[in-house]
């Protein structure tokens, strides 16, 4: 594009929308590597491991946990690296 206003408008959009459709599935490791994300590291915290996935220059942070009765670990929450 020749107008750089217009470029970074709409690649303000294009991210925009990623996130918007990340929002409407819940965010959880399952739909963000179904997504094309691709795990980069792994930490040991108090809420849980937590996995960063990344996608290009996208990088999420989610906690997963487990409990003794549960038959699966769950994500906790994502959220995106700033």
């Amino acid at each position: 594009m020749r107008n750089p206003v217009a470029a970074t408008l709409l690649a303000s959009v294009v991210l925009l929308g990623g996130l918007a459709a990340m929002a409407a599935e819940k965010a959880s490791v399952t739909a963000l590597l179904k997504q094309g994300y691709q795990i980069v590291g792994v930490i040991p915290s108090t809420v849980g491991p937590g996995i960063f996935l990344r996608k290009g220059d996208v990088l999420i942070a989610c906690f997963v946990a487990e409990t003794p009765n549960s038959q699966e670990i769950a994500t906790q929450y994502c959220k995106p690296v700033r």
